[in-house]
């Protein structure tokens, strides 16, 4: 996929406090291992899922052709616009009328041109996430990220290549998970 996330979600002091309570971790020493823990959980949650579970800025890059065209990512919650990057790099927005979207029910984003097929490609900007704050997540999805981060720390001695992730996790996630057929 190639995505490049414009803003991602801002944590907020409540998600390491969750984990901290977790790990039963009362200082502050750890803060910023603990808090990448919660980001890397983040993304292994869209991984094992097929949806992004907090909501963030994107981009992504598309061929320059004509019929629709889905994102990878999952679960658009608005298509803000449309880029065409020239072969020498010039990025150049499209004005509205040179384009449509479509969001599907499922969270799908789709794109396509009006216009005949340009060369270069396309810089798809939109949001997309299940929810726009963590607070909002679902408790199976929060307490499974939560249980994640835990699970790493305490690997993080042994150097062990554990599947990701582990049982217990998966079993919260699971009805979460967005499969598609290729």
């Amino acid at each position: 996929m190639n995505r490049h996330i414009l803003t991602p979600p801002v944590l907020p002091p409540s998600a390491l406090a969750e984990l901290k309570q977790w790990l039963g971790i009362t200082t502050a020493h750890d803060d910023a291992p603990l808090a990448a823990l919660i980001a890397t959980s983040l993304d292994v949650c869209e991984g094992f899922t097929g949806q992004m579970p907090l909501a963030a800025s994107c981009e992504e890059l598309l061929p320059a052709c004509g019929g629709w065209q889905a994102l990878a990512t999952r679960p658009v919650q608005a298509i803000a616009g449309l880029s065409r990057i020239a072969a020498d790099g010039t990025l150049t927005a499209l004005a509205t009328g040179d384009y449509e979207t479509d969001l599907g029910p499922d969270g799908t984003g789709r794109v396509r041109l009006l216009q005949p097929a340009l060369p270069g490609r396309l810089v798809v900007s939109f949001t997309a996430g299940l929810v726009p704050e963590w607070e909002d997540l679902p408790d199976s999805l929060r307490h499974g990220l939560i249980r994640l981060a835990a699970h790493q720390h305490r690997q993080r001695e042994s150097g062990g290549g554990a599947i990701l992730p582990p049982a217990s996790v998966a079993a919260l996630w699971r009805p979460w998970r967005r499969l598609r057929i290729a």
